[in-house]
């Protein structure tokens, strides 16, 4: 509120269990419309659907784009945007492998899951970032509409290939260290299903980037 900072922030869920429509509802009245817009659907139809039901309704020139469930810290936005000023970039992109970020509340499995899926993408795409999984970013508005049209992951490949075609259509990309927490309720959907995705949409870009 003391910013500066003229923003909004665009709530979408696809029809969860848990009581986060009713929350948003309740911040909404607190905040106002203006400032809080509840876009929910029906019934879970993807991350990918999601980004681009969320931008119809963004007004801004920029969209940071965050898990509502305070993995990822608020706190960091106003180190996104100043990064984004200072070297006039298309993209901001949270990063848990670089300076002092870090994760959180993940067992041994998980950190050499994710880190095992960075290495190789690294060595396969050399993508010029050092956090392709997290989904933590800030993007210039028209930048993540291009994104979205040219992108044809889903799950957990998807914000790697975002990365990948960024570099492939010359946009810039920073980078800010973040601490990932891990989610204190529920559970984690990385299983091995998302795993053997994960390594088909790797193989995929490596031979169409």
């Amino acid at each position: 509120r003391f910013s500066g900072i003229d923003y909004e922030i665009i709530i979408i869920d696809d029809g969860s269990p848990d009581g986060t429509q009713e929350v948003a509802q309740q911040l909404e009245k607190i905040y106002g419309s203006d400032k809080i817009l509840l876009r929910p659907r029906a019934k879970k139809l993807g991350l990918g659907t999601a980004y681009i039901h969320g931008m119809k309704y963004a007004t801004g020139n920029f969209i940071v784009i965050m898990d509502a469930d305070l993995s990822h810290h608020p706190k960091f936005i106003p180190e996104f945007i100043r990064k984004q000023k200072e070297g006039n970039f298309d993209i901001v992109s949270g990063t848990r492998y670089k300076g002092n970020g870090g994760v959180y509340g993940w067992d041994l499995k998980r950190k050499l899951i994710s880190r095992g899926a960075n290495f190789l993408t690294q060595v396969l795409l050399r993508p010029g970032a050092s956090d392709l999984t997290g989904s933590f970013r800030l993007y210039r508005k028209e930048v993540l509409q291009k994104l979205m049209e040219k992108c044809v992951s889903k799950g957990y490949v998807f914000q790697m290939e975002m990365i990948v075609r960024a570099r492939q259509l010359g946009f810039t990309v920073g980078e800010v260290p973040i601490s990932f927490v891990d989610r204190v309720y529920g559970e984690s959907k990385l299983g091995g299903n998302e795993i053997v995705s994960f390594l088909k949409g790797l193989l995929t870009l490596f031979a169409t980037t």
